[in-house]
């Protein structure tokens, strides 16, 4: 289990200090994550990774010359906040443009995208390829929605030597989209991690059993099968990876040069990771494949796990000559690098000072003042519910979304509470909080909820005396911000199946007249039962997709944290009148 934390709160923020402190060398921080701490001779397309912490040295190991130029560092196992990529981003920009790469989870799909619209909408030119390696996460004809894991190495390894090489934007993309096709990789488990402050591991595997198909934020296996020995798990890895009927080869896996990369989830270890490898090279060689480049080791790691993933890259002559170009990072060193110049002091930064708040009725400061009581609750409510909120949540994905809420709504209560007091609106302190929970919690419930929050603000408002068809409007809007989002609709089973409820039965009972005190305890009710009938569902959407009926019998997390907090609202914020 992972031992060594003290708030567990505070992990990721000191566990970042920590590895700055030990990697001056080549990284300094900035919010949201580190960049290089030198700079290249002349400037380059700048390429961006990042993801959650508890995967070392994945992602800001990976940073320095050869290799990528800034990560954004998210929570454990949480999606970095678009504030925070956009922060690095900003940070490593060189004037040539900057390639966003990350693994293809929902909530880093959400918080990338939003922070490359920022960037182009300043005018830079920002581009995105997302890793899709995990060959059991999705079938070959759905490619696209595969998880990426280990893989994520290869195709960063290809960007950032690109870039090294000088190439415009275009090319860079080109070429690390082109590593992400040739990219294939499996995963197994022996047993599951446990995140900091969490007493029980994200899943569980019988003895004699192992998980095949897990992926790297402690979602459980897709399928189980007895422990083999160290010979049957390379055959197994081996075979499984070159059956995969999407290998971008027109003569067959025997014409291939590939790049081996045999990777150990935490707690196991080199000695047995060479034992493994030792019959993974056999095997390669008797099906004619040419091992140009093999590694063993830790690049893409899942806290404390038990396991191993096996990563083919099939080369081509411009894939493999760059391959072998000079890296130097914390975690990756190839070659001789030139050496670079040291990065100036100041850094771009999207924090924002205190400023001028926008003026606001005395009415809506009121609601304001109301609203920082929800929240304050909220946060009780969910720090209470937090354990459990992760339990079903770990059914079938990666049992964080407790601490996430937990976190998030901590960080919207403390802002909210921080501009009101400076005599800011509805609509303002909102706003506030929707900024510091999507930038806390990271993952996809920090983005939804930023969303939510943003949407009720922007109807409620801080000149007007707001009313009960302001929310109304607040949540209908939500609902549509949230299903364009993150593009789940009802029946999915996602947060969305209890937020329609909501907004639908709410305002039903305001527009027949409902006191808006009792309009919203039926839509809480609505919204409560909304969310326990999701257990019912098979999902479509997240990353419980992936393990189908292993979640029927649970209720999705998201859901019942939207029905725990519009409970929390029924009983300590009156609605508007």
């Amino acid at each position: 289990m992972t031992r060594l934390w003290n708030a567990p709160d505070d992990f990721p923020d000191e566990m970042l200090a920590g590895f700055v402190a030990a990697s001056g060398r080549w990284i300094r921080q900035v919010p949201g994550g580190v960049v290089r701490s030198t700079r290249d001779p002349r400037p380059t397309v700048s390429v961006v990774i990042g993801g959650g912490s508890g995967h070392y040295p994945a992602f800001g190991g990976l940073v320095g010359p050869g290799l990528a130029h800034g990560a954004a560092v998210g929570n454990p196992f949480s999606s970095p906040s678009a504030r925070q990529v956009e922060s690095v981003a900003r940070a490593a920009h060189q004037g040539r443009g900057v390639l966003l790469s990350y693994g293809n989870y929902a909530g880093d799909v959400l918080h990338f995208s939003e922070a490359e619209a920022a960037l182009r909408a300043d005018g830079i030119d920002c581009r995105t390829v997302r890793v899709t390696d995990d060959i059991f996460s999705a079938p070959a004809d759905r490619a696209d929605q595969r998880r990426g894991i280990a893989g994520d190495f290869t195709v960063f390894r290809i960007a950032g030597a690109a870039a090294a090489a000088g190439l415009g934007l275009d090319a860079v993309e080109s070429l690390a989209s082109r590593a992400n096709a040739r990219t294939r990789s499996m995963g197994v488990a022996f047993s599951g991690c446990n995140l900091p402050g969490v007493d029980e591991p994200l899943f569980t595997v019988p003895d004699g059993r192992m998980a095949i198909g897990l992926g790297i934020h402690g979602e459980p296996g897709i399928a189980e099968v007895d422990l083999p020995t160290a010979d049957g798990l390379a055959q197994l890895l081996v075979e499984r990876l070159l059956a995969d009927e999407e290998v971008p080869l027109p003569d067959g896996p025997s014409s291939a040069r590939v790049v081996a990369l045999l990777n150990g989830l935490g707690s196991v270890k080199y000695e047995e990771l060479y034992v493994v490898y030792r019959r993974v090279a056999e095997l390669l060689d008797v099906a004619g494949v040419v091992v140009a480049d093999p590694h063993v080791g830790e690049y893409c790691t899942s806290f404390d796990m038990a396991g191993v993933s096996l990563t083919l890259l099939w080369l081509d002559d411009e894939l493999e000559r760059l391959w072998f170009t000079p890296a130097d990072t914390p975690a990756f060193r190839t070659g001789s690098v030139r050496t670079s110049l040291p990065r100036p002091a100041a850094a771009a930064s999207t924090e924002r000072p205190d400023g001028p708040l926008p003026r606001a009725s005395a009415e809506s400061r009121q609601l304001a003042a109301r609203i920082v009581t929800a929240l304050d609750a909220g946060h009780a409510a969910i720090d209470a519910a937090a354990e459990e909120l992760g339990r079903i949540d770990a059914v079938a994905g990666d049992g964080d979304h407790g601490v996430g809420m937990r976190r998030g709504t901590r960080a919207a209560s403390h802002a909210a509470a921080a501009v009101a007091q400076r005599g800011a609106g509805a609509s303002t302190t909102l706003n506030a909080a929707a900024d510091a929970w999507s930038d806390k919690a990271g993952g996809t419930s920090g983005a939804i909820w930023g969303v939510i929050l943003r949407a009720v603000g922007r109807e409620l408002g801080d000149e007007a005396d707001p009313t009960a068809e302001d929310l109304v409007r607040g949540l209908n809007r939500a609902v549509e911000g949230v299903t364009s989002y993150g593009k789940a609709t009802v029946g999915d089973k996602t947060l969305v199946d209890a937020l329609v409820p909501l907004a639908d039965t709410f305002a039903a009972a305001v527009g027949a007249g409902a006191d808006p005190a009792l309009a919203w305890s039926k839509a809480a009710a609505a919204a409560t039962r909304a969310a326990a009938a999701t257990a019912d569902l098979l999902p479509r959407m997240g990353r419980a997709r992936t393990h189908g009926e292993r979640s029927q019998g649970t209720p999705d997390p998201g859901a019942v944290s939207l029905a725990v907090l519009a409970r929390v609202v029924e009983q300590s914020l009156s609605p508007v009148d």
